[in-house]
């Protein structure tokens, strides 16, 4: 699942003019200061630098967000935050069983 995650990270890399490196830092920084907030099945709150945006995932599990930047190139830092906070709730989830 990891090798899904960051595979996802570098396409993200493509598409955007922010290297990886960079988005995933932004990313880690949102959720590290606790700035994403689940709202319950697959829609989160995030608080970035320029507005709060809601991140969604669709039944079929694709992301979406409200932010300008996801709007014009379909990626962002809000959904890699989003991704990055699911990837950590579920690594401790399997810890505990």
């Amino acid at each position: 699942m990891m090798g899904t995650f960051y595979r996802r990270l570098r396409e993200l890399e493509v598409s955007v003019k922010m290297p990886v490196n960079r988005l995933f830092e932004k990313a880690k920084r949102l959720v590290e200061s606790g700035r994403v907030e689940s709202l319950g099945q697959g829609v989160y709150n995030v608080i970035g630098d320029h507005g709060t945006y809601t991140v969604a995932q669709d039944y079929t599990g694709k992301w979406s967000c409200t932010c300008p930047g996801f709007m014009s190139k379909t990626k962002c830092s809000h959904v890699a935050a989003v991704m990055l906070l699911t990837k950590i709730k579920r690594r401790r989830k399997l810890k505990q069983s």
